[in-house]
């Protein structure tokens, strides 16, 4: 099942990649919704966002300065192939402007905090919400190197809810994590081209 998402994602274009993720946080997005009007009270749900702008910057940058320390040591000296992808993320953000992978980062991070922090992580837990978030990211399993990094990741931004209680950090966190991760292969991505 693995190899065979595998085969047909690298057969997709940029466009259609594009396509299938914005479709993917629709759904994302749809359960989240359809599960909250189900599982919390209007008050319930409104005070996980806390507007709190203090909280949001220190938390969410702290916790993603820490993920993207440990992410560029890994780009850095950890072989390649332990870290490929299948060359999907390249796909993603290697002709997207910068305008377009800031919107494109937003939305996921927003998406799946809302669906993992928000509603799986406040209802069954940090275990069962990491454990999930991990099996829906199913390009990793293949590469040891990536499904650690995507657990220790989603058990990290689970813990830094679970002091918080504010989505709006998790939600800041995910979106730093992935857009400078997104810039870093989309310039790295000019550079091999321009080098060629």
């Amino acid at each position: 099942m693995i190899k065979k998402q595998m085969e047909i994602a690298s057969q997709m274009n940029d466009r259609e990649i594009v396509y299938h993720l914005y479709i993917t946080q629709a759904l994302i997005f749809l359960v989240a919704v359809i599960f909250s009007l189900f599982l919390f009270t209007p008050v319930t749900f409104f005070s996980m966002w806390q507007w709190d702008i203090r909280e949001i910057l220190l938390y969410g940058s702290g916790c993603a300065a820490l993920v993207l320390f440990v992410d560029f040591l890994l780009i850095q000296y950890a072989p390649e192939q332990w870290y490929d992808d299948g060359g999907i993320n390249e796909k993603l953000f290697r002709s997207r402007s910068v305008p377009h992978i800031f919107i494109m980062t937003m939305v996921i991070a927003f998406c799946e905090e809302l669906l993992f922090r928000g509603v799986i992580q406040t209802h069954v837990g940090l275990f069962f919400a990491s454990i999930i978030f991990a099996l829906l990211h199913i390009r990793y399993w293949r590469k040891w190197l990536l499904l650690l990094a995507v657990v220790s990741l989603s058990f990290w931004i689970g813990l830094i809810y679970e002091w918080t209680s504010n989505l709006w950090v998790t939600i800041f966190a995910h979106f730093l994590i992935d857009f400078i991760l997104a810039l870093h292969i989309r310039y790295r991505t000019k550079e091999v081209t321009n080098d060629a």
